[in-house]
């Protein structure tokens, strides 16, 4: 097994991250790729999984305001590393360097396993970009 380590994302991590989410299937953060790499600039929770040999094999984005709540946009693991626990030592991570916030997240149906097994609960919630449509009061 190679050494790993979880450290600060850095900006030349980004192509890296792009090639796992395009291997993953997430063509929308790679499409906008403008737009997801400024979300990393802007991020205060980014961090990444680099592997001796391999570069970076896995990373967490995320927002929080430090004391309260902890939101996880995106937790990714290459799927040649998956099952070693890589996935669950990010969320301890960021959760010990936030230890005061809950962590909240969207789950997909093939990952909400993972999390329960993790010990989170679910709990209900809406979302809604401007493009869709809905009642606007401007």
């Amino acid at each position: 097994m190679n050494k790993i380590q979880i450290r600060q994302y850095l900006e030349t991590d980004f192509n890296r991250i792009q090639e796992l989410n395009r291997a993953e299937g997430w063509i929308n953060l790679v499409e906008k790729n403008e737009d997801t790499k400024q979300a990393w600039e802007n991020s205060n929770v980014s961090f990444v999984v680099e592997a001796e040999g391999d570069g970076v094999v896995g990373y967490i984005r995320g927002l929080t305001d430090t004391q309260i709540t902890l939101y996880v946009c995106e937790l990714l693991i290459d799927k040649k590393y998956r099952g070693i626990g890589l996935g669950s030592e990010l969320l301890q991570y960021v959760h010990h360097v936030f230890p005061k916030t809950r962590i909240e997240m969207l789950a997909s149906s093939t990952s909400r396993s993972f999390y329960e097994g993790q010990g989170y609960r679910p709990f209900y919630g809406f979302r809604k970009t401007l493009e869709e449509k809905g009642q606007e009061r401007f």
